[in-house]
């Protein structure tokens, strides 16, 4: 197979430590509110909600919306049942962009530098724009491009997800790979021509984590971090 001429990220998990930055975030906010709770339970359960809310725009039981918006919703959801009242919409506003304030993971920056020497490098979460340059400007992701969910108006798995962002590239979907720590995310991109490539992140979701320990399909390579996938490229 040729080498790929751009190179798609998934984001969150993938490129960034999503759990811990969210933890981090929600304890200082909870110092500030003089409260304490299980913030590790907040953050899961509020990522918890993300699959359920995208699902209903993928279906078409609701107009195309953004992530950001989505967040807020289920933050919103959350803190009701903390019993949070009171809080200024700036504290809110603010808290919900936790999402564009995510760590990298340590090998991220090192190795999406290098591999930007050689291939288009580019997101293709999710999330929306607004919180991927964001989220650049804040961890120095090098992106080449963000592309997005926003910018296909649809949310990973399906199908307009990746091929709109090769189109966007001016590339045949073949000269794209999808890197993912999300098996499930490299399977459709497979399905519809992409190369892949599996980044392994074990403690994505924490100290417990029982799925994408390992590559569960042929992918064109399987790698434990930015830098190996780095050295598989020749870059």
């Amino acid at each position: 197979m040729s080498q790929p001429k751009a190179l798609l990220f998934d984001v969150f998990g993938t490129v960034v430590d999503w759990r811990g930055s969210v933890i981090r975030q929600l304890e200082d906010f909870g110092a500030k509110q003089g409260r304490t709770a299980d913030w590790a339970a907040f953050a899961d359960a509020w990522r918890g909600l993300y699959q359920p809310s995208m699902e209903e725009v993928r279906s078409g039981r609701r107009p195309w919306t953004i992530l950001d918006v989505l967040h807020r919703e289920s933050l919103d959801s959350l803190l009701a049942e903390q019993g949070f009242t009171g809080l200024s919409e700036e504290t809110v506003a603010d808290l919900n962009k936790a999402w564009h304030r995510l760590d990298p993971w340590p090998d991220s920056v090192a190795g999406l530098t290098r591999l930007k020497s050689r291939h288009i490098v580019s997101s293709l979460s999710n999330g929306n724009i607004a919180l991927l340059v964001e989220m650049a400007k804040f961890g120095g992701l090098p992106w080449d491009v963000v592309l997005c969910a926003e910018t296909a108006r649809a949310y990973k798995p399906l199908p307009d997800a990746y091929l709109t962002s090769a189109e966007q590239l001016g590339l045949a979907p073949g000269d794209c790979m999808m890197c993912a720590a999300h098996n499930d995310d490299l399977a459709a991109a497979q399905a519809l021509g992409l190369q892949t490539a599996f980044i392994c992140r074990p403690t994505e979701h924490g100290p417990v984590q029982s799925k994408d320990l390992a590559p569960t399909g042929d992918w064109t390579h399987a790698v434990g971090s930015m830098t190996e996938l780095a050295d598989a490229l020749g870059c």
